[in-house]
């Protein structure tokens, strides 16, 4: 069953909560006076299906359905789940936190996007304060998994628990900050170096561009992979971070920073400042810069994916999750169903086709599954044996672009102790783009050498090989190289 987000402010970030729900399979209802507000998020919502698909290794789920209300009743009734994004005045926020419980079911998670205010300020005056709790995202919210879950002693343990539960399967990482404070943890840190860098601009030191440079071509890679401490520590060489504050920590008492003064919010500094960022930047759109950032954090977060570290595991614990909850392949009438995937960014030539390397990394991708199916997984890979590819014949039948569902299916031509013989068809629908005919071998790793399979493995798989007997032989199977004929 289909679950619903009422999501209460469509600017950039209630746009970006909807956008998150959205993709991973919610409906949503936004409510935002705006008139412009269905464009806003339509935009927003196109820059996330742009991207937030090229960080999964698995088929998106279906898309939910996506509504603008006119007002707040209308948007939270029946919602698992409520995300609160108006403007920054406590005011506005208590009268809008009041109508979402006049009409939704009091034990409904509501989170609040504020960036500064705590959770029991939200909750003054609340018919259920337990309910109400700060959920801080970060933008682009679609991509950047962090969400700041602020409760407060008044807040209801399950509910937190609950809400944290959803931003993990919308692919989040709810921080549980223990104690609240003003700005929670991430932009007490955002304002300090914010502050630091309006005099650096202020006194002459450095531009706008020159600050952005020193954060993005040193420290800002290191801490978007190690974080603050972490980093530190590694600085420290060998005697680690110990040595690391006995070397800095005389620094603490030296006139580095102004941090401690604040300059004059002044129209001149104003000026300054936005002159300069014009200079800097001005020659993109803001939708041309957001889909620049985007496609850099999509790089970053795969390579951090990749390397199984920071975000990146929260992208792979998210992609196991996902593969979990579908359906187990079975035997049926036909060739079984083993993968399903989308057509990435990066896996399209200056064409605008797939590659021929992906080609083979999707026939991968579902012998790989279809291994895992009969026993053959990374732990009995573990133990010394495997199968090893020992031939492979593609063949190129049609063209797969740029956001293409794909299926793999195998089909078992023949399996004895030690050889596997498979059929593997690349459809987009009904379609074949590609089949592969592979030959496995099982081996035994240590040894260099053929063996034969144990019974646990043979009992799974000599049953599917004798059910795809009675299947028609692929055409296409035993062909040789440009023979096209039958």
């Amino acid at each position: 069953m289909t679950r619903k987000a009422g999501i209460i402010g469509g600017g950039v970030i209630g746009g970006g909560w909807a956008a998150r729900f959205l993709l991973n399979g919610w409906d949503v209802a936004v409510y935002d006076p705006d008139p412009e507000a269905p464009r806003k998020v339509g935009e927003v919502l196109a820059n996330a299906r742009a991207s937030l698909p090229a960080l999964s290794d698995g088929p998106m789920p279906a898309e939910g359905t996506l509504s603008f209300v006119s007002s707040v009743s209308e948007a939270v009734q029946g919602a698992d789940y409520i995300q609160e994004s108006v403007g920054e005045r406590l005011e506005l926020k208590h009268r809008v936190l009041a109508q979402i419980q006049q009409a939704a079911p009091l034990t409904t998670p509501i989170g609040s996007s504020t960036s500064g205010f705590k959770p029991s300020e939200l909750q003054q005056g609340a018919a259920n304060p337990g309910t109400i709790f700060v959920a801080h995202p970060f933008n682009p919210v679609y991509l950047l998994p962090l969400a700041e879950v602020v409760p407060s002693p008044r807040s209801d343990a399950k509910v937190i628990d609950a809400a944290k539960e959803i931003l993990r399967e919308i692919g989040m990482f709810p921080l549980h900050v223990r104690k609240e404070i003003d700005a929670h943890i991430a932009d007490r840190f955002l304002e300090a170096v914010w502050r630091e860098a309006l005099w650096l601009v202020k006194d002459g030191i450095a531009t706008t561009e020159e600050i952005d440079e020193a954060i993005r071509m040193g420290f800002g890679l290191r801490w978007g992979q190690m974080g603050l401490f972490e980093t530190y520590r590694v600085a420290g060489g060998e005697a680690g971070m110990k040595h690391f504050m006995a070397q800095f920590g005389p620094c603490l008492q030296w006139p580095w920073t102004k941090l401690t003064d604040v300059p004059e919010f002044t129209d001149e500094l104003v000026d300054l400042i936005a002159g300069q960022s014009d200079a800097q930047s001005g020659h993109h759109t803001i939708r041309e810069l957001e889909r620049i950032r985007d496609r850099n954090l999509i790089g970053f977060l795969r390579v951090l994916k990749e390397r199984n570290w920071g975000a990146g595991k929260v992208l792979l614990d998210h992609d196991a999750r996902r593969r979990a909850a579908m359906p187990q392949p079975t035997m049926g009438d036909g060739p079984m169903e083993m993968a399903r995937m989308t057509v990435l960014p990066g896996w399209i030539d200056y064409n605008g086709h797939m590659t021929e390397s992906r080609y083979l990394f999707a026939a991968s991708e579902t012998s790989d599954a279809f291994l895992r199916h009969i026993g053959a997984d990374i732990a009995y890979v573990g133990t010394g044996f495997s199968y090893y590819t020992a031939e492979t014949h593609i063949m190129h039948l049609g063209e797969a672009k740029l956001g293409d569902a794909l299926t793999g299916t195998v089909q078992v031509l023949h399996a004895d102790e030690k050889r596997l013989h498979i059929f593997i068809r690349i459809l987009k629908g009904e379609t074949p783009v590609a089949t592969l005919e592979q030959m496995l071998l099982h081996v035994d790793m240590q040894a260099g050498k053929t063996c034969a399979a144990p019974a646990a493995i043979l009992d799974r798989l000599l049953p599917i090989a004798k059910a795809h007997a009675s299947l028609p032989k692929p055409a296409a199977a035993g062909r040789h190289v440009g023979q096209r004929g039958a």
